[in-house]
């Protein structure tokens, strides 16, 4: 004998579940993290953020760290001479000649400005991701040979934070993520998330 009852019918239009169902082996299902961790994804987004969007308000305005004030972009000063021109190594000639080009400094600035304000404000982690890779993948080829280690250094360590930050939504905690994921057009083009 076969019934119905309202038990059987689909659930619509109800809040989502805040904590994740549990497996048959008792744990709870792999894409749930804990809060905690959730929050420390959330200030090292902002960390990181804050690394790229410090490199870019100083080297805009030289003020005095990295950058001193005679060297600031706004003043004429290029933000792509002092480091690429220094570069030796394998890709030394490669980086020699991007060294001082405007659509080199325009580039590098954008670069540093989007992923900063990405990383801040936890919107457009896909695009800050594959953004922040390249920049920091180029970095680390202008650091060459390193000095410290025989591959590894710390635009390689980055740049592997960076892809975890987009990975895990971290965008969702401390940051407006939830708010941009509700917006039609970037629900409609998912790379923007």
């Amino acid at each position: 004998m076969t019934t119905s009852s309202s038990h059987d019918a689909p659930i619509r239009n109800l809040p989502r579940q805040r904590t994740a169902p549990v497996t048959t082996t008792g744990t709870t299902h792999p894409d749930v993290r804990p809060v905690a961790l959730q929050y420390v994804l959330a200030a090292l987004r902002l960390a990181l953020g804050w690394t790229f969007l410090w490199a870019f308000l100083d080297k805009t305005f030289g003020l005095g760290y990295a950058t001193p004030a005679e060297n600031a972009w706004i003043d004429g000063g290029s933000p792509t001479t002092g480091y690429l021109s220094g570069v030796e190594g394998p890709f030394g000639d490669f980086f020699n000649d991007l060294a001082g080009q405007t659509w080199a400094d325009w580039l590098f600035m954008i670069g540093l400005l989007g992923i900063g304000l990405a990383l801040i404000l936890g919107i457009g982690m896909r695009i800050a991701a594959v953004a922040g890779v390249l920049l920091l993948g180029m970095m680390y080829l202008a650091s060459l040979p390193l000095d410290n280690n025989p591959f590894m250094d710390e635009h390689i360590t980055e740049a592997l934070m960076i892809v975890v930050l987009a990975l895990t939504f971290s965008g969702r905690y401390l940051g407006l993520g939830r708010l941009w994921e509700r917006i039609p057009f970037v629900q409609k083009n998912r790379w923007l998330i």
